[in-house]
């Protein structure tokens, strides 16, 4: 049997890690859907229409933003997030590809 050399590269394994991980949240895709819908807003619409915490809604953002997953815009006093649509898109591609490899 041939032996097969795995080679991991430890940051793009540490960036995957943290797209998945941040998509991996219900309340995280409720929030992303949000913003999908509206195409763009702000901390305080988000909380407020979802009926959920600031503070939970500011942290699930923080790790969206830090994933990639949105990005943030200061306007005035407001910061507006929108989606990496392009992250999102090749992530999805990425996991159809594995779960087609594997079954």
């Amino acid at each position: 049997m041939k032996k097969t050399k795995v080679v991991i590269d430890n940051e793009k394994l540490r960036i995957s890690a943290d797209i998945t991980r941040a998509l991996a949240h219900p309340l995280r895709l409720q929030i992303l859907k949000f913003i999908d819908e509206k195409g763009e807003t702000n901390v305080n619409k988000i909380y407020n229409t979802l009926r959920i915490e600031q503070s939970i809604t500011s942290q699930h953002l923080k790790v969206l933003r830090l994933a990639g997953v949105v990005s943030a815009s200061k306007e005035g006093k407001f910061v507006r997030y929108s989606i990496n649509y392009e992250l999102v898109e090749r992530a999805e591609r990425a996991v159809s590809n594995f779960c087609r490899a594997i079954m």
